[in-house]
Order: C-alpha cells, then structure tokens, then sequence
C-alpha cells in the first residue's frame, strides 16, 4: 500500500483519526505541521504572526512537497490545499482521503477558530474559508468519508473499510 494523506478542515482528525489507522495498518504516522515547527524552530502561529499567511504557505509548501515516505499515514494542515505543488506530490506519492464534516460540526468542534491557529484573510469569515477550502479538498480528494454524526470510532471504521475495498480493486 502506498501512503494515506488525511485532508480536511482543523478539527475533523486528522491527526486523531491518522494515528489510529496508522497503528491499525502498521504504518508510520506523520504530522506536517509538526514538521513545520520543527524546521522553523517555533510555533505555527509566531511562524503566521512573523512571516504571514502567504509566507507560511510558501513554508507549508517546501515541508510538504518534502515529505518522502512509504507506508505512512500523513496529516497536513488543513491549509496544504492551497499548496499546488504540495497536492501534486502527495496525489503521485498516496491516496488523499478527505475528512469531510459539514460546516455546522465543524464550528460545533472549534469554538474559537483564532485561538485554533486558523488563519481567516481581512474581511473572511469562517465560513466563507470552510467553502473556499471544501471545493479544493474535494478536487484534490481520491476518496471523501463524511463523518457528520459519527464517532470518531465510526469515522475510523469507514476509513479502513474504504482503504481496504480500494485495495481489492
């Protein structure tokens, strides 16, 4: 099996639900925006609040596209769709999987969508970001599990059962 890349918006798991497919498939689990911070030595935000949203993405960008596994499950931020080259490398190196939950469980899950590190342009909502994002992840998306009142026990599940249907063909 190649690699798993986990998309979506903050807050749908794909750290949470990553780690535990990864340990169920025995694979390696990888966080990008662990990644980041590692390289750049501080947080996301102070690396956002020096750099801004354009220079972050450069950054997301470098650290994504540099991602060289095999057999992993990898969790980018939820803002690596703006990231052509990024998208381009992870579609050539696994199957993208989007994390798909409506607007209403995403904003029930992130009270403060600040305080979560999410980057909102002048004038933004969060909701205007949650439908600019949708339509990227899924153009971007090999396979879309919607976890809209599911567990995340459920979510998981529906993951593995869609991974290994795909695996058969």
């Amino acid at each position: 099996m190649k690699n798993l890349i986990f998309i979506g918006m903050p807050a749908v798991g794909k750290s949470t639900v990553g780690v535990v497919v990864a340990k169920r498939l025995g694979m390696e689990f990888i966080d990008t925006d662990l990644l980041i911070q590692k390289q750049e030595g501080r947080l996301l935000r102070e690396i956002i609040a020096d750099v801004g949203e354009d220079g972050f993405l450069a950054i997301e960008n470098q650290v994504n596209c540099q991602v060289n596994a095999e057999h992993a499950v990898i969790s980018p931020g939820g803002s690596v769709v703006y990231c052509e080259e990024a998208m381009k490398h992870f579609k050539e190196i696994g199957t993208v999987v989007y994390l798909k939950a409506s607007y209403r469980t995403i904003k029930e899950r992130i009270r403060s969508p600040k305080k979560r590190g999410v980057v909102l342009r002048e004038g933004q909502t969060f909701r205007d970001l949650y439908e600019e994002r949708t339509k990227l992840f899924e153009q971007y998306a090999d396979l879309t599990i919607c976890e809209d009142g599911c567990q995340i026990e459920e979510t998981i599940d529906a993951v593995l059962t869609q991974i290994e249907a795909l695996e058969k063909k």
